[in-house]
């Protein structure tokens, strides 16, 4: 992904909403079927880390980005976006 992608997709992001939050427990299995099944239907969200989360957000965004195949486009304060192309969308044609 070029720099020019992630800024696209940074300014895309900007009027998203948090749909998922990592709590005490951290990242576990379920959180990875859903957040994956989210990504599959929308290419583009973000999330959130909550104090009490083992993880920083850079650290989640990592784990989660790993384990999805996503890319990690944009990490503020407890906030991360991350990102999956899927073909049959293509929304932001990246």
């Amino acid at each position: 992904m070029t720099s020019k992608d992630r800024a696209q997709l940074r300014k895309y992001a900007n009027t998203l909403e948090t749909i998922f939050q990592i709590g005490k427990d951290g990242i576990d299995d379920a959180g990875v079927a859903a957040i994956a099944d989210a990504l599959k239907a929308r290419e583009l969200i973000k999330c959130r880390v909550q104090d009490a989360c083992p993880y920083s957000a850079k650290e989640a965004a990592a784990i989660l980005a790993e384990k999805l195949g996503a890319e990690s486009v944009q990490v503020i304060g407890s906030r991360f976006v991350l990102y999956k192309q899927n073909k049959k969308i293509n929304q932001y044609g990246i």
